[in-house]
């Protein structure tokens, strides 16, 4: 399964071809300078990346365009978001000639890149190591942070921001060890070097980190300008490694989550546009978190970060049960299936809990997959890989339901915060299990998450709370002081005069459990 995320041209590009460099002193361009980079427009890209010294030369004035271009990069043009015909890109070019200069930069730079990337550059001797990678050590250019700071500072502008991660991107994983094959070997330079990887951890940390703070984000535009960088960095083992270090597991999944809900929620006469829009970046969210999936079996860390409060899990199995479109399900199950299938034996992590397949299929059953998988094996699919993922997910999840206990299935309901009217949310599940209530190191976790859920979005699962609440105080010697000290009788109290009567009578009486010692006499 292979991804690319595409991207837009800039909006100004019909303006490139009138850019005059005499004028733009501000840019301090040598003459030699703004020779090459005529010449490099009269000729084909092919001709000017010929020569690896040359090319190197060429990016060098490119970024050092950007540099100086990028000084303001929220004025006129990076309020530009629709493309703009020649007439239009000449007003603008007349209004900003600076940030229409730093779209041609990056836009030439991006155009280096997809051709350092192709058959023709490895047959020809370059590549994006020796054009971006210079000296016998092959050290990263220092130019580069010329791009970082386009993305760092150019706030507004998601052309810019977005294009010059993705260079960024690109440029910093073609050092990684993992990512050097034979056309590597046959792009390297008459010195037989590689580029080095040392020489581009830090940069690959700068992107990161920016990109985390991006995902934090409730806006899907400014997450939309990490996309690219994001599928381009959790290609390569060691971007994902970094990326997953910083965080970047739990930010993916809460952004899946806060995607899928807003699709949902969408009004129906919203445009179609707009609608594929939302779905296209669903898909490339859930696609880099099935990139980081490839790491499990490498890393505790990464097993830990997976498992962390069921998000990821919860995440992928709301993609897969709302089937927004074939090939974003195609990838959730994918995701699903590398952790229903992780070990833990390969690389152990002695001093850390255990996180294996069989903690991911307990989050599973939590968060209804099983029902989801039973819907799917009734649909018919054009895609092999979805069929023998839906088979595969539906017998591990079976086997595994049947080694659990109906205490270990609650648990992990309660765990997820997905709860569901069942055979353990009744009276004898509670008679039988009240003691387990405790927990292990005697912190009653279950009941505070409980006591949390009173305060659920959704409305049923606040229902199923108030109930099991109550029966925990019924059925535990000193429940009710328990859960009145945690909390739980303040938040039940406010939920007696909600406008839904299910909800109002669960709260009604999981407010009177708590008060009555003999509750079957009031019954």
């Amino acid at each position: 399964m292979a991804s690319k995320s595409s991207l837009q041209p800039s909006p100004v590009a019909a303006a490139f071809r009138s850019l005059q460099w005499d004028p733009l002193s501000s840019l301090r361009l040598t003459p030699q300078e703004t020779a090459l980079l005529r010449m490099a427009e009269s000729n084909p890209i092919e001709y000017t990346l010929g020569d690896a010294r040359d090319a190197t030369m060429y990016v060098r004035v490119l970024l050092k365009l950007l540099a100086e271009a990028s000084v303001n990069v929220s004025g006129h043009v990076a309020r530009i978001t629709e493309e703009c015909n020649e007439n239009r890109a000449l007003d603008a070019l007349d209004a900003d000639p600076l940030g229409v200069v730093t779209h041609y930069a990056i836009a030439k730079l991006s155009t280096i890149i997809a051709t350092l990337s192709s058959p023709w550059a490895a047959e020809n001797g370059v590549s994006i190591g020796n054009v971006f990678y210079a000296g016998s050590e092959g050290v990263l250019i220092e130019q580069w942070k010329a791009l970082l700071r386009v993305i760092s500072k150019g706030k507004g502008d998601a052309y810019a921001q977005r294009s010059a991660a993705l260079c960024l991107a690109q440029i910093l994983v073609a050092a990684c060890p993992s990512q050097r094959g034979a056309s590597d070997t046959n792009a390297k330079d008459g010195a037989g070097r590689a580029p080095s990887y040392s020489s581009a951890i830090e940069p690959l940390e700068a992107l990161t980190a920016w990109v985390i703070t991006q995902l934090k984000s409730p806006n899907a535009v400014t997450v939309g300008t990490t996309v690219p960088a994001i599928m381009t960095l959790t290609s390569a083992t060691e971007g994902r490694q970094i990326f997953a270090a910083s965080g970047g597991i739990k930010y993916l999944s809460r952004q899946l989550r806060q995607r899928e809900k807003s699709k949902s929620s969408s009004s129906s006469g919203a445009s179609e546009r707009k609608a594929n829009s939302s779905v296209q970046q669903l898909y490339e969210l859930a696609f880099c978190l099935w990139c980081l999936t490839y790491e499990l079996n490498n890393f505790a860390d990464v097993r830990a970060d997976f498992a962390k409060d069921g998000l990821p899990v919860m995440a992928l199995v709301e993609l897969v049960s709302s089937a927004p479109r074939e090939k974003v399900v195609r990838v959730a199950l994918a995701a699903l299936r590398n952790l229903a299938t992780c070990s833990a034996d390969i690389h152990p992590e002695p001093d850390m809990p255990r996180i294996d397949s069989k903690v991911f299929l307990g989050e599973m059953i939590a968060c209804g997959l099983m029902k989801a998988i039973k819907l799917l094996r009734d649909r018919q699919f054009t895609d092999p890989d979805i069929v023998e993922d839906v088979d595969k997910l539906h017998k591990l999840l079976a086997d595994n339901f049947k080694e659990m206990t109906r205490w270990e299935v609650y648990q992990n309901e309660v765990e997820t915060g997905q709860l569901s009217w069942g055979s353990t949310h009744t009276e004898a599940f509670f008679k039988e299990n009240a003691k387990m209530m405790e927990g292990k190191d005697g912190d009653f976790k279950l009941v505070k998450i409980l006591i949390s859920l009173l305060s659920s979005s959704d409305e049923d699962i606040s229902a199923i709370a108030c109930f099991d609440l109550g029966e925990f105080c019924r059925h535990y010697p000193n429940g009710r002081s328990i859960a009145k000290r945690l909390g739980g009788k303040d938040l039940a109290m406010t939920l007696i005069e909600h406008d839904n009567p299910e909800l109002q009578r669960h709260a009604l009486q999981c407010v009177s459990k708590m008060m009555v010692q003999n509750w079957e006499y009031v019954k």
